[in-house]
C-alpha cells in the first residue's frame, strides 16, 4: 500500500514537473514570436527615413503624410506594449500606403531606382510582419489556451503565469481602404 501511495505521488510530482515545464516553454515561443515582430518591425522603422527624403522630393505637398511618418518612428522607440506597438504598427501601416497610393501620381517617383528598391524592400518586409504576427498570434493563442486548460490551469495559477495579448488592431482606421485625393495641386 505504501508503494502505491509512493507511486502516485512521484505521478503526481513528474506531471507538475511536465506541466509546468511546457508553460514555461509556451511563455519562451511568446518571447520569441513576439521579438520576430519586433526585429521586422524595427526593420521597417529603419528603411523609413530613406523612403521618406526619397518621397519628399516628389510630393512636397503630402508633408502632414510624411511628418507623421516620421513622428510614428519616434513614437515607436517609446512604446513598450504589445498594444501600444501594435496601435502604432497599424497607423505605420495605414500612413505608408497612402504614401505608396499617392506615388502613383508620380511617375518620376515611380521610375526612380533608389524608390523601386526602397518599396521592395518595405514590401517584402511588410510581409515578413504579417507573418511574424500571425505566428505570434499562433503561438499566444497555444500560450493562453494552456493557461485555462485543466489541470495546467492549476500549475499557471500557483506559479502566477499570465495571459498574453494578441497583436490586433483596434482602429477602424487600420481596416478601411486609404483614401487618396489626388485634387491638391504641388
Amino acid at each position: 500500500m505504501v508503494w502505491i501511495i509512493v507511486a502516485i505521488i512521484v505521478i503526481l510530482i513528474i506531471a507538475i514537473i511536465a506541466m509546468y515545464n511546457g508553460l514555461v516553454s509556451a511563455r519562451i515561443k511568446v518571447d520569441n514570436a513576439w521579438s520576430q515582430i519586433d526585429v521586422q518591425l524595427q526593420r521597417r522603422f529603419d528603411l523609413i527615413p530613406n523612403f521618406v527624403e526619397t518621397v519628399k522630393g516628389y510630393a512636397s505637398h503630402e508633408s502632414e503624410t510624411l511628418e507623421k511618418v516620421t513622428g510614428l518612428r519616434t513614437s515607436w522607440a517609446n512604446a513598450n506594449t504589445v498594444a501600444e506597438k501594435a496601435e502604432l504598427d497599424n497607423q505605420l501601416s495605414s500612413a505608408l500606403k497612402t504614401i505608396m497610393a499617392v506615388s502613383e501620381n508620380y511617375p518620376d517617383l515611380k521610375a526612380n531606382q533608389n524608390f523601386s528598391e526602397l518599396t521592395e524592400e518595405l514590401r517584402n518586409t511588410e510581409n515578413k510582419i504579417s507573418f511574424s504576427r500571425q505566428f505570434y498570434n499562433d503561438t499566444v493563442t497555444m500560450y493562453n489556451e494552456k493557461l485555462q486548460i485543466f489541470p495546467s490551469n492549476i500549475i499557471a495559477n500557483m506559479f502566477n503565469f499570465t495571459a498574453r495579448d494578441l497583436f490586433t488592431t483596434d482602429s477602424a482606421e487600420a481596416r478601411q481602404n486609404v483614401k487618396v485625393d489626388f485634387g491638391k495641386n504641388a
